[in-house]
């Protein structure tokens, strides 16, 4: 399978600018949009058919596809839009008493952050945040910053698969089974999870885990998961309540009102396009070259890199030179000069953040840091 420039026109990508920012938003080759229009004229041509005939069938299709990606019995996912959808169905679902806490490790994702904070608010609890061992962490020491911060009034760990702003897989097992040997259930914010790492929901065995399919299995925008424990399920209910209160999770979850849902049922073609650019291989591949991306554009910038093998995967961290500034300034002096990499302030440095599909190969990463030392020139 060839990779790089050799497979770009699979995606409508813009061919003047440097896109090594998979991670934030995707981007949908047009094999799936196709498929996405397909069932959007389905949908339009009689929407009462559609909605009363054809929806019911075809959305359990899909996640029983999705299910089958991951591991998991099609009974224990449903659909939402994003991983933050689904944070929120957990949280906003808790029943939460005064003095309880909600355990977050540091890094932890900024909206989901706001949810936490949004009902701990309204139930006088407490957000607790562990300390993120960084730069270039050991799995052992996150797992064991973790279980330190556990204490009798923990309620829920809400953990990330994989950070956002700092590019770290964490170890997730071996963090789960460290929340479940206090007692404590735990909600996985697998935003960047799905295609980018190996997932099995049932040999993970979290309380719950929600996914976005949008970033590295290329699906359309607006595609998630929700995968809920099967003793999970019970008082668990969707943002948006609708007819199916109360009639079980599925029932709940998969018809939340009038939406267009070719965003969900087109994620079968967004598998099949992940298969046939190798599944494993795939994600193997995109792996190796951020981390080989990341030490190049570090090398060139003549500074360090965030993670390492054991904590890496299709994102990498590189911490540019000098003291902290602005970071919003300075992503806009990427975007300005035709890139579109992150940039966050973690500790007492900048830190950008790199994140590759299928479509990047090795010579994007001289450019970038071309571009990145223009973007700081723009400063001086």
């Amino acid at each position: 399978m060839e990779y790089g420039a050799a497979i770009r026109a699979e995606w409508n990508l813009d061919p003047e600018f440097l896109t090594l920012n998979h991670g934030s938003y995707g981007a949908t080759p047009r094999a799936v949009l196709a498929a996405q229009a397909e069932w959007r004229r389905h949908l339009e041509a009689q929407p009462t058919r559609f909605f009363r005939a054809t929806y019911p069938a075809a959305i359990r299709h899909a996640a029983a596809a999705l299910a089958t990606f991951l591991s998991a019995d099609v009974d224990d996912l449903a659909f939402v839009e994003n991983a933050t959808t689904g944070c929120n169905a957990v949280l906003r679902s808790l029943r939460l008493n005064p003095g309880d806490e909600i355990l977050v490790l540091g890094h932890v994702y900024g909206a989901v952050r706001n949810t936490i904070l949004y009902v701990c608010e309204r139930a006088g609890a407490h957000l607790v945040e562990a300390p993120m061992p960084f730069p270039r962490p050991v799995p052992d020491a996150i797992t064991a910053a973790v279980a330190a911060a556990i204490t009798p009034r923990t309620r829920l760990a809400v953990i990330d698969h994989i950070t956002s702003a700092s590019a770290l897989v964490l170890p997730i097992a071996d963090i789960i089974a460290a929340c479940h040997a206090h007692a404590v259930p735990i909600l996985v914010d697998g935003a960047h999870g799905p295609g980018h790492v190996d997932i099995d929901l049932t040999a993970l065995n979290a309380d719950w885990y929600t996914g976005n399919c949008h970033k590295w299995l290329n699906a359309a925008k607006g595609c998630a998961f929700l995968w809920a424990r099967r003793d999970r399920q019970a008082d668990l209910h969707p943002v948006t309540i609708s007819h199916g209160y109360n009639k079980g999770f599925l029932a709940e979850f998969d018809w939340t009102g009038t939406f267009d849902p070719s965003a969900y049922l087109s994620v079968t073609a967004a598998l099949d396009f992940h298969h046939r650019l190798g599944g494993p291989t795939l994600r193997a591949r995109n792996a190796a070259l951020a981390f080989e991306g990341a030490r190049l554009v570090a090398a060139r910038l003549g500074t360090e890199t965030g993670g390492g093998n054991a904590v890496s995967g299709a994102m990498g961290l590189i911490r540019l030179p000098g003291p902290p500034g602005d970071a919003a300034v300075m992503r806009e002096r990427l975007l300005a000069l035709g890139t579109d990499t992150p940039v966050s302030t973690l500790g007492d440095a900048m830190w950008l953040r790199i994140s590759v599909q299928a479509y990047n190969d090795l010579p994007d990463f001289d450019r970038l840091a071309d571009r990145i030392k223009a973007a700081l020139r723009a400063g001086d």
